[in-house]
């Protein structure tokens, strides 16, 4: 329990809420507190343990379905499928939170100093955030990307994008007009101004932008 505590608070300025639990959920799968089978009830325990609605407890367990750490049984609910792939993910996210750690370090040393340019800034920023993206251990933790105006085929749904086919990238959830939709489906169309979260390889972010952007 105390390593489920600690990495909520240590994120919580920087990580939505059903994330935090849906780092916490494969924490415990990992210790053995659920095991593999079996089945994970959001609206009661998971939502009670973590003290958090329904609704978020379920926004956290779609996130490991959909990176095959729980699975789906329709008609059934959600079943804990990997403990392998729960440690994976545990050990990725801690991964990026010491990147995350180093760059807020430089950037408070930086401001406090007050001796370096608003362009190193954004160069250092940019620097640590292509050092997450492209680390090739860190293929379960989702990609975010802005979609600009250069998008211009937002009459189109993801799969007359072919997507997937295009960049080998799976979208996990889209941010629009401050609402997030996780796990949208095929139809769903992405917008100029959309927040969109995917994984894939160490290409998937550049493969993803010239699909988007380069039109």
């Amino acid at each position: 329990m105390v390593g489920v505590v600690f990495m909520a608070n240590a994120t919580q300025s920087v990580q939505p809420r059903y994330q935090q639990i849906a780092i916490g959920i494969a924490e415990r799968i990992v210790e053995g507190r659920y095991v593999e089978g079996e089945k994970l009830r959001a609206r009661s325990t998971i939502a009670m343990q973590f003290q958090v609605s329904p609704e978020t407890a379920r926004k956290a367990i779609t996130i490991l379905a959909d990176l095959s750490i729980v699975e789906v049984k329709h008609g059934s609910g959600f079943f804990v499928s990997s403990k392998d792939r729960a440690q994976e993910f545990i050990k990725q996210h801690q991964d990026v939170r010491s990147l995350t750690t180093i760059k807020q370090d430089l950037n408070h040393s930086i401001k406090r100093q007050q001796s370096e340019s608003k362009e190193f800034i954004t160069l250092l920023n940019k620097l640590v955030d292509q050092t997450k993206r492209f680390n090739e251990d860190n293929t379960l933790i989702p990609y975010e990307l802005l979609v600009t105006e250069d998008f211009e085929d937002h009459s189109k749904n993801i799969s007359e994008l072919n997507f997937w086919h295009n960049t080998g990238a799976t979208i996990v959830a889209v941010k629009h007009k401050n609402k997030m939709i996780v796990s949208p489906g095929p139809l769903a169309k992405i917008e100029v101004g959309d927040i969109i979260y995917f994984v894939g390889d160490e290409f998937a972010y550049q493969r993803v932008v010239n699909l988007l952007m380069s039109r």
